[in-house]
């Protein structure tokens, strides 16, 4: 243990991992974070060994995955693996995301971790989308067609970014070779921002249930919560495993078993399931400039929570009004997974513009709203608590003076 605290690198292995104190009541939802760090290890891993076999050409890309799932000793265990792990990499991310909303882990001191957070995601969604188009079946041809064009929508230059995007007027073979050589790379620097994540984590520690300061209550991160963390990565592993070897193809689109083909449209041109929502928010606004802008904006709406959340206590614990509203969002947001996965017409299309302004209420007018009425009754009990006998109101200095000194 000596060791751990005099060697230069170790020592900040012991900082963030070993004495880490980490609150004593924060409970299995905490463990998301240990999660994606596994899953963001295997999908470096296997796209590592996948690329070794990968043919980023048009005419050859189809046929090298083919190559890797019947010809490369255990190549259809490291594809699948990589294919449903990223599936598993946003339903962690997501999940993670729920549970910083319920607990108001966006407020000062977190900041910081927050905004670097939003911009992982951002990432992630769009090493997602390069890596969806790699395999060039009929799904990946067509929706790399689709999402790329959204941005001709962008005044006077927009076709001319398109074309800059495609190396060409269609998407090509210099698209494909630019999207493989950006999927490879952007994953290490997802791995830089979560080191970043971690850093500024890790100067005010992690938020805790109740809300409130837990510097009196703390405990190292090793062993109480590493083997915390162990349970839930094994379920993971299992769950995974299940996936893997019975049911590979559940997370994925059966059309994308097809060669790409420009001549040949899909009756149905949908993302992969983790990016319906924001396709629902895109589609369900006619205006294509709009739509797109929406779709970036339903991303970014994240980053204003610290601002439009003027409730002075945090999380959802002791906030009943809250914890509806974040199951009304929950609830929501599943409808747009939904709607997304639908085809653009009636009555979805009106489902779909219903849900996105209900998206972008819940951030801007219901927040905000719940916020100011807990506050507005928070004042008027403390006016009317001044009434009180004067000593009830002494016995209660007497309590909040101990209290004080206590937390110190």
């Amino acid at each position: 243990m000596r060791l751990l605290k005099t060697n230069v690198l170790l020592r900040l292995v012991n900082s963030y991992i070993v004495d880490s104190p980490q609150p004593t009541n924060i409970s299995y939802l905490w463990n998301f974070g240990s999660l994606l760090g596994t899953c963001l290890i295997l999908q470096i891993l296997t796209g590592v060994f996948l690329a070794m076999h990968y043919q980023p050409h048009v005419d050859f890309a189809f046929n090298s995955v083919e190559h890797i799932m019947r010809d490369v000793n255990s190549g259809w265990a490291v594809r699948y693996t990589h294919a449903n792990v990223a599936s598993f990499f946003f339903i962690f991310v997501y999940a993670h995301i729920a549970r910083g909303l319920y607990y108001s882990s966006y407020k000062s001191p977190r900041i910081l971790v927050w905004t670097i957070g939003v911009i992982i995601l951002i990432l992630m969604m769009a090493i997602g989308f390069l890596g969806y188009v790699l395999p060039y079946g009929q799904m990946s041809l067509w929706g790399a067609t689709v999402i790329t064009n959204l941005l001709s929508a962008v005044p006077i230059f927009g076709q001319d970014l398109v074309e800059l995007i495609w190396g060409g007027f269609s998407v090509s073979n210099a698209t494909l070779n630019r999207f493989f050589s950006l999927h490879y790379l952007l994953p290490f620097v997802l791995a830089a921002l979560v080191v970043a994540h971690l850093m500024a984590l890790h100067v005010h520690g992690s938020n805790n249930p109740n809300g409130i300061n837990s510097n009196g209550d703390r405990a190292p991160m090793h062993p109480y919560f590493t083997f915390k963390d162990l349970v839930t990565i094994f379920l993971f592993f299992l769950a995974l495993s299940i996936i893997v070897f019975f049911y590979p193809n559940l997370l994925g689109h059966s059309d994308n078993y097809i060669p790409a083909n420009p001549m040949s449209t899909p009756s149905s041109i949908v993302p992969e399931w983790y990016l319906l929502p924001f396709y629902a928010i895109l589609r369900s606004i006619p205006n294509k400039l709009l739509g797109v802008v929406a779709m970036f904006g339903s991303l970014l709406i994240l980053l204003i929570l610290p601002l439009t959340d003027v409730s002075r206590i945090r999380g959802s614990q002791f906030r009943p009004a809250m914890k509806l509203a974040q199951w009304f969002f929950i609830v929501n947001f599943v409808i747009l997974m939904w709607i997304g996965s639908q085809h653009a017409e009636s009555p979805y299309l009106e489902i779909g513009q219903i849900a996105t302004a209900l998206y972008f209420s819940w951030f801007i007018i219901i927040i905000p709203f719940i916020g100011l009425i807990e506050n507005t009754l928070l004042d008027i009990a403390i006016d009317s608590n001044k009434n009180i006998n004067p000593i009830i109101k002494l016995n209660n200095t007497t309590l909040l003076n101990s209290n004080k000194l206590f937390s110190r």
